[in-house]
């Protein structure tokens, strides 16, 4: 004889090997009249029945977190359409800021302007640069520079208002303002030669040429390599002429774009049709390359309050229009506004409004109308949600006390008719 198992269906498979067919049919005719096999099949019946409702629930509850997903992916990409009109009318509204420091520097600069101020500083390599492409370029037709140096940063890039101006000089700083900016390895080094001590040889490169025009070269100089810089590798803005860089806007903790915000200060610069494409040996222009690293993600926000609040989300510092400046994380630049002469030139755009302005801030309105609908049907889905989950975990409550009954009831079944 077997030894008793405590496994139910061993313990059956056990007792039908040791009973014949005529002991089989007297114990099932007896089990059906103690009311055994009809118990069996309720079991089964609800069993099924809490597995078939936990399954409904369970296809609930995947239903509206996907329909959660959805409006939420949805929600995003609204943001970043509000953002992108924000930023659009912000533009305008930033060359409307009043200025109340330093009235006296409020002009626009003009092309001629800028170069002006340059000039100004004549012993300077950006004052001598502009002297030799002003006044003397048939004397460095044969100079490499003539090719590979592009000019001064002040001259490379413009922007829509003089307040943007004044801001973006004076995060650079007047050093960087007046940085050669040339494409090339072989650039940087035709601007200045070394004897055998290490000593400056004056009698070529840029010196020399300084020297040619009655401008002796004072002090040190920055220059920018193109080449050697780490260019901007994502995507950029569809259908944008400007080939402004599609960054990822910041995110509060809580998901939300922060108040104020205007743009990136890299978008801010406009730069000239033929400094846009092909530029390095690599094919990059001056935005991914000069400016955004000058810029990299620098914010623009309208106001010292709005970027106060958004400090979790700014890295690589920020610039407020009323004068607000953050140089990086961590690291605040206080007091008032230090103007830098050497500014970038205005662009030529007119100071009126746009011809589709009013449409903007109508299409604006309406897509804010549809973020706040949309949050609300957020929420409704997430109430429903949480209800389902409430009802799941209810009756997977039921269903494990059901399965801890039954395995109670069918050990005892089990006890009452194995073979002795």
């Amino acid at each position: 004889m077997f030894p008793p198992s405590n496994h139910p269906q061993d313990a059956s498979s056990s007792a039908l090997m040791q009973v014949d067919p005529k002991e089989t049919s007297v114990a099932v005719s007896d089990e059906m009249q103690n009311g055994v096999f009809p118990q069996a099949q309720t079991i089964i019946y609800n069993s099924k029945k809490l597995q078939d409702d936990l399954h409904v629930l369970g296809m609930k509850i995947k239903h509206h977190e996907d329909n959660i997903k959805l409006l939420k992916r949805n929600k995003y990409k609204l943001d970043d359409s509000i953002l992108d009109l924000q930023v659009t009318l912000g533009k305008y509204h930033s060359s409307t800021q009043p200025n109340t420091e330093n009235d006296a520097h409020s002009s626009n600069p003009s092309e001629e302007e800028t170069t002006k101020q340059i000039l100004r500083l004549e012993k300077s390599a950006a004052g001598i640069l502009c002297q030799l492409k002003m006044h003397h370029d048939t004397q460095t037709s044969h100079l490499s520079l003539k090719k590979d140096v592009l000019g001064v940063v002040a001259t490379l890039g413009k922007v829509d208002d003089d307040n943007l101006s004044r801001l973006f000089s004076e995060y650079l700083g007047v050093e960087t303002m007046l940085a050669i900016v040339c494409k090339t390895n072989e650039g940087v080094k035709a601007l200045e030669t070394y004897d055998k001590d290490g000593q400056i040889n004056k009698g070529s490169g840029f010196h020399a040429v300084g020297a040619s025009i009655g401008k002796e070269l004072d002090g040190r100089f920055l220059v920018i390599c193109l080449e050697n810089l780490r260019p901007y590798c994502g995507e950029f803005m569809v259908d944008d002429p400007q080939r402004r860089l599609d960054l990822l806007k910041p995110k509060l903790p809580n998901g939300e774009c922060p108040p104020g915000f205007i743009g990136f200060a890299v978008n801010m610069i406009n730069v000239e049709f033929t400094n846009l494409f092909l530029l390095t040996g690599s094919g990059h222009g001056l935005r991914e390359t000069l400016f955004y690293n000058l810029f990299s993600h620098v914010q623009v926000y309208k106001t010292r309050e709005d970027m106060a609040f958004s400090l979790p989300c700014i890295s690589d510092g920020a610039i407020s229009l009323d004068g607000g400046m953050i140089k990086g994380a961590g690291v605040f630049s206080l007091g008032n506004r230090n103007d830098v002469d050497v500014r970038f030139p205005k662009s030529s755009v007119t100071s009126t409004l746009p011809d589709n302005y009013t449409d903007t801030k109508k299409h604006l309105k309406e897509m804010k109308w549809k973020r706040e609908t949309m949050l609300e049907d957020i929420k409704r889905e997430q109430a429903l949600l949480d209800t389902a989950r409430q009802s799941f975990e209810r009756k997977k409550e039921e269903f494990v006390k059901f399965l801890a009954q039954s395995s109670a009831y069918a050990t005892r079944v089990q006890a009452g008719f194995t073979p002795r």
